[in-house]
């Protein structure tokens, strides 16, 4: 037992050495430049936008305070994971985007490791931090979870014709949001946002159709199997009364039920 413990163990070290080999390394220049899916929602007054995509992507904008930024998301363990980024991009405060070649050619750093991507703003940037910085990233279907990066107001756009109405089906944290259908997209705001994570769970409208289906079908199985075990039942009951093997059961029954015999009485 202890050997196998001790192989597991060194297993979970060969995989976590090997993730972090793996997580190491820059970022290319075609991926740094690479045209996001659609234009990035520079105009928006909150603090961070997230638009999720049907490709289980997302594409994200933040308002900055600071002149450096970490992007990760945390495993199942407690460690963390580097962002997948492509698309980055800059906005100064007077409105100039540049892309992620143009922010490294300005003394600025987009590194990443084993654990994260390190984004510092350019040399000519605030010196407090401002503007803003956006990127696309890897995403998972009808679940999109990511750490709080940069607190305040946020909104989340989910892809068309997802909704999260649906308990089980459908959940939002943290609470206190809103939510609002927008041309066929619902909109998912918070004032402020100040915990660990924003975690959204959401499906298509079909999702329910399909699930009321299988449902159904599951239903009338069960409800065939009962039926039919219950006439194998029977017929067991009225092959052992063919059988003779109920008689004597039934006659002690009737002779109770004729009262107690002669002279008992």
């Amino acid at each position: 037992m202890n050997r196998r413990l001790a192989a597991a163990a060194l297993a979970l070290g060969v995989l976590a050495l090997l993730g972090g080999c793996l997580g190491g390394g820059s970022i290319s220049d075609d991926r740094l430049d690479a045209d996001p899916a659609e234009p990035y929602a520079w105009n928006e007054s909150v603090d961070a936008h997230l638009t999720i995509q049907d490709d289980a992507k997302f594409r994200a904008v933040y308002r900055l305070n600071e002149t450096e930024m970490e992007l990760y998301r945390r495993d199942g363990f407690g460690g963390r994971n580097p962002l997948s980024v492509e698309s980055v991009q800059y906005r100064y405060p007077n409105g100039t985007v540049i892309e992620g070649t143009e922010i490294e050619r300005r003394n600025g750093t987009i590194d990443r490791n084993r654990d994260r991507v390190l984004v510092a703003l350019p040399a000519d940037a605030p010196p407090g931090g401002g503007g803003k910085l956006a990127f696309t990233a890897d995403s998972t279907p009808k679940r999109f979870t990511l750490p709080v990066f940069v607190e305040g107001s946020y909104e989340v756009v989910l892809p068309p014709n997802r909704r999260i109405d649906v308990p089980v089906f459908g959940s939002v944290s943290p609470g206190g949001y809103a939510a609002e259908r927008i041309d066929e997209q619902t909109h998912i705001t918070w004032d402020e946002v100040t915990g660990r994570s924003v975690i959204v769970q959401f499906y298509l409208q079909r999702d329910l159709y399909i699930f009321g289906g299988i449902t159904a079908v599951l239903v009338v199985i069960g409800l065939a199997g009962l039926a039919y075990y219950r006439r194998k039942i029977e017929a067991l009951k009225r092959q052992r009364e063919e059988l003779g093997l109920d008689v004597e059961k039934e006659d002690d029954d009737d002779e109770f039920r004729r009262g107690p015999p002669p002279g008992m009485r």
